[in-house]
């Protein structure tokens, strides 16, 4: 399943951003604009890219998924493209950072919720931090 994330990245439609510290990658997020025959677990739309983030474990609560998460969104609004979705399971507290970015559930498959942010290209997009709760 984890490779149609990773075969023939970057394509048509796809974004991604790597978090580095002191020369030393810490983490990423990279956004899947596949076609419903490859669809992952976070699917909507073969326009709605698919996002997968990551942040080694010493990186961690250091805001490094924050940052990554803003500059994908940023890049995003940037290319035109007017939604991201990911799938988040049941119990990953990064559920916390997604709903603070503004994903909204939009569907459920198992254990996990599909959420996706719509993007506004006005400038004044859906995109707004919010404090945790």
């Amino acid at each position: 399943m984890a490779r149609r994330y990773l075969d023939g990245f970057p394509g048509d439609g796809d974004v991604g951003v790597v978090a580095v510290i002191d020369s030393n990658p810490v983490g990423a997020v990279w956004g899947r604009a596949l076609p419903a025959e490859r669809a992952g677990y976070g699917f909507v739309a073969p326009d709605v890219p698919e996002l997968t983030l990551g942040v080694v474990p010493e990186a961690r609560g250091r805001g490094v998924a924050s940052r990554l998460m803003t500059t994908v969104v940023d890049l995003a609004r940037q290319r035109r493209i007017t939604g991201l979705s990911l799938s988040v399971e049941d119990g990953n507290t990064a559920r916390r950072l997604y709903e603070r970015c503004g994903f909204a559930v939009v569907g459920r498959n198992g254990d996990s919720d599909t959420m996706v942010l719509n993007i506004s290209q006005s400038g004044d997009g859906d995109f707004q931090p919010r404090a945790a709760t």
